[in-house]
């Protein structure tokens, strides 16, 4: 049997003869493309190349494409694990021209490939073409020798591919594996073509035209291709089968689970064992490539596949964490193709555990309350839209999750119900969705990046140099010229200038020449290695072509790399003390701070945080020299460097080693980074952690200073330790024991207030009685004192009166807080929550609450008079 694996090699190899270069797969985080949640076709990393707005140094590529389609347009989850080829993950396998060769040639590369490399047979393949592309129906006929009963011409926009509403655009041609007449289903365009018969094993797309939004087309100056292949299709056809899952790789899955559960994988959970295979591979890829679980965006979207596959292991009986446990299966089914599920093998083991365990906690209880609603329900009954958002937000159950239960039971769920309940939720979700990958880089630099090439960056050795102005613009606008006055952003052939990226931010600084003067606020990179400074033209004219001195503001530059610096020692400090799940989210370097998030599913301790910032300054103290080489990707990796998330890496990489190394690597630290660093350890002086915070689900943020930074926040609370001091008239190191007796004298002095206050309320508490309706009533504005007193002095008082309303009202720390007291005999007529809740909105609040004879309100007042006007006219109502 011809395995995956070898299927993915030989398809590789075949188009590497032919000229391809073969790219590693990209992340499921698109990087060029904000209006996708995931990248769900193989071509989705080439979308600029296609729009023209990008160039490479090949016209001919290859890849084995990660895609996961489980949100927005492309959507396959409810599908999983009930059809034969359904998929949240899947390999895409892909043929791309830039340009180069067309329908001739892309037809016979895979015709080759399947005939001869794989050695289908001819009778077993039939092509689809669009019903007016003559021309690839003519190349089929001549190139495979089909018959005119072999070429479907398909008149539907099935046939005809599209980028988008407007730009690329071309017909397709499609190739069909036929299973044989013993199985049921038509060929592609008949009315039995959704049986299983005929199974679409390649897309080869002829990208010809582009389309105006008029609708117009034109001929695109350099046609190109773009094919897909579904390895697991494709797999199943070449293993013999109909049904992907019982490929090789996705069985051995389905096998790792029914072992784990000693359960038949092809069983009573035949199912379940489908959908936990599935979804085993979106979870561990998604992690690997940076995603964690969340309540909104790519991250609400892997909860839910998480949480689905976690649902179906506890229906065949798994009632600790059992979903982790799969991972080695699945590293050795694909972990030699992609080594990102090694590499990161303990961040997702990790965060997989987690989810288990927090989800484990509200399952039951959730399935308790789901079970007990569908059984009130009639055949085909819908659950009421409230209950799933209840199991939602209490439980944690996305509504697929729960759709998908009832789904086995023959009941639906009330979406426009549970849409209502979720707006809120919906609302904040998209307030905080800003699209997926990086910002959709403008085309005018896209442009400058063609017409100039890279910029050469000076700044790993240089902070200043000469330069030549290759191009300004203001705007989108490219400028002849740009006068005083004039904000700018500035392409220099070289520079010192370092373009955010990485969490370093920009350089600031100067550009100089004779009566030219241009401050520089920001440095940006553009298109990947392109820098773009841009700042105001303080004096004189700037113009391309200019040569300028640039130089960069020192100090600045000084401190944030020492923060960068100190940056890469807290990330190894922190995977040797709390674990090597600990991966970098985000950073910033700046010249005043630094700022790291983590994952981490739970917060520091003060202990490990002492000890993580103990053994950085150690680092700091043994001044080590900081070393950079420039290798490739595999070789960094190979030595033990971390590849960080985010990041893009070309075909050499830059290696920053620090500290002393041990029998197990060569360095303290070592990292990818493409930032500038300090030359030894020695320079970042003082590292001080501020803080620790939680900022989203398994993650937190630290925040931290290092070198003069540290110094102003030490020199700062040395001034607040002496200022305190000198107001107590104490020694700092006695200021413990000072605070300690203050805090003591003053409990004692507020007992002794709120003792006498109390006699003195009680002293007079007759002379405020009155009587209104047969009801006594009392009501005092105590003034300052504490509100939490005003319980017991009502209690107190009722207990004298016997039957009545007592009212005190407070107007300590200058806002309002209103008791309201009613004897058990006076409840069933007057009822105390309904009068503070009265006066609250009378006090400057919003509500109060409490019991029928004991409630309370707050407020920006008191407002006494309108509040015990109240209560007396409510009095002689009742």
């Amino acid at each position: 049997m011809t395995s995956t694996n070898d299927i993915r090699s030989a398809f590789l190899d075949h188009f590497a003869a032919e000229g391809h270069q073969i790219l590693p797969s990209a992340s499921l985080v698109p990087q060029n493309d904000p209006t996708l949640l995931f990248t769900n076709a193989g071509m989705v990393p080439f979308k600029n190349i296609f729009t023209g707005q990008e160039t490479r140094p090949y016209k001919r590529a290859t890849t084995a494409q990660k895609v996961v389609r489980a949100g927005g347009k492309h959507n396959d989850l409810d599908n999983v694990g009930y059809t034969a080829r359904h998929h949240t993950f899947f390999e895409m396998m892909g043929n791309f021209s830039f340009g180069d060769y067309f329908k001739a040639e892309a037809i016979e590369f895979a015709w080759n490939l399947l005939t001869k490399n794989f050695g289908l047979s001819k009778d077993k393949l039939l092509a689809t073409v669009y019903a007016e592309d003559e021309e690839a129906a003519t190349l089929w006929k001549k190139i495979a020798g089909f018959s005119d009963d072999k070429i479907i011409r398909i008149s539907t926009s099935d046939n005809f591919w599209r980028m988008g509403d407007t730009g690329p655009c071309g017909p397709c041609s499609e190739i069909f594996y036929d299973h044989g007449p013993e199985v049921a289903g038509g060929p592609p365009g008949s009315p039995d073509e959704d049986g299983d018969r005929f199974v679409e094993i390649w897309n080869l797309v002829f990208m010809q035209y582009f389309e105006q939004s008029s609708g117009e087309r034109t001929n695109l100056p350099r046609p190109s291709i773009d094919t897909g292949m579904g390895l697991e299709r494709f797999a199943a056809v070449m293993q013999g089968k109909r049904d992907n899952y019982d490929t090789d790789t996705l069985r051995a899955l389905i096998e790792a689970s029914a072992d784990i559960l000693n359960q038949d994988a092809d069983g009573s959970f035949k199912t379940s064992h489908r959908v936990v295979a599935d979804h085993l591979r979106s979870t561990a890829f998604l992690i690997a490539d940076g995603v964690l679980p969340s309540r909104e965006g790519r991250g609400y979207v892997l909860r839910r596949i998480m949480r689905r596959a976690m649902r179906h292991l506890h229906i065949m009986g798994a009632r600790e964490p059992v979903f982790y446990r799969l991972l080695p299966a699945l590293i050795g089914q694909m972990g030699n193709a992609y080594p990102e599920l090694a590499q990161h093998k303990a961040l997702i083991t990790e965060t997989i555990r987690g989810e288990e365990e927090r989800f484990a906690a509200l399952l039951t209880r959730g399935l308790a309350l789901l079970d007990d609603e569908a059984s009130r329900l009639s055949d085909k009954g819908i659950l009421a839209g409230d209950v799933a958002f209840k199991l939602y937000d209490t439980y944690g159950f996305p509504l697929d999750l729960t759709q998908d239960v009832l789904r086995e039971r023959g009941h639906g769920v009330d979406e426009k119900g549970f849409e209502a309940a979720m707006a809120e939720q919906r609302k904040r979700a998209r307030a905080a969705w800003v699209g997926s990958g990086d910002t959709d880089v403008e085309t005018i630099w896209f442009d400058a990046r063609d017409r100039f090439g890279a910029s050469e960056f000076l700044g790993y050795v240089s902070e200043s140099a000469e330069a030549e102005v290759q191009a300004v613009f203001n705007g989108q606008n490219e400028l002849a010229e740009a006068p005083e006055g004039t904000d700018v952003a500035i392409v220099l052939n070289q520079t010192p200038f370092y373009g955010e990226s990485g969490g370093q931010v920009g350089d600031h600084g100067t550009l100089k020449a004779d009566n030219l003067l241009v401050e520089i606020t920001d440095t940006q990179k553009k298109n990947g290695d392109l820098i773009v400074h841009y700042g105001k033209v303080v004096q004189g004219i700037l113009k391309p072509g200019m040569t300028v001195h640039a130089d960069i503001d020192h100090d600045r530059r000084s401190q944030t790399r020492a923060h960068h610096s100190a940056t890469h020692l807290l990330h190894e400090a922190l995977r040797r003390q709390i674990g090597e799940h600990v991966t970098q989210k985000g950073s910033l370097n700046s010249p005043d701070r630094l700022r790291f998030d983590i994952s981490q599913p739970r917060p520091l301790t003060a202990e490990e945080i002492h000890t993580v910032e103990q053994e950085v300054n150690a680092l700091i103290r043994a001044n080590s020299e900081v070393k950079t080489r420039l290798l490739t990707k595999e070789q960094a990796v190979a030595e033990g460097a971390m590849a960080l998330f985010g990041e893009k890496y070309g075909d050499e990489v830059r290696v920053v080693t620090m500290g002393d190394g041990d029998e197990k690597r060569s360095a303290y630290s070592i990292e990818l980074c493409g930032g500038t660093h300090v030359k030894r350890l020695g320079e970042i002086g003082l590292f001080r952690i501020l803080s620790e915070t939680g900022i989203s689900s398994g993650v937190r943020r630290i925040e931290a200073v290092c070198g003069k930074a540290a110094e102003d926040v030490a020199h700062s609370n040395e001034a607040l330790l002496q200022q305190v001091s000198d107001l107590l008239k104490v020694t700092p190191a006695k200021l413990p024991q000072k605070l300690e007796s203050l805090l003591e004298e003053r409990k004692l002095l507020n007992n002794q207030i709120s003792s006498l206050q109390q006699k003195l309320v009680m002293a007079n508490a007759s002379e405020a009685l009155e009587e209104i309706n047969n009801i006594k009533f009392m009501g005092r504005l105590l003034g300052d004192i504490n509100p939490r007193d005003l319980k017991g002095l009502a209690e107190t008082l009722l207990k004298q009166v016997k039957s009545g309303v007592i009212a005190l009202l407070s107007n300590a720390n200058d806002r309002g807080s209103l008791i309201i007291a009613i004897s058990p005999d006076l409840t069933d007529r007057i009822n105390a929550v309904d009068l503070v809740r009265e006066a609250s909105p009378l006090m400057g609040g919003k509500g109060g609450g409490g019991r029928p004879n004991m409630a309370q309100a707050g407020g920006t007042e008191t407002a006494e008079n309108a509040v015990f006007d109240m209560i007396r006219e409510k009095l002689k109502q009742a």
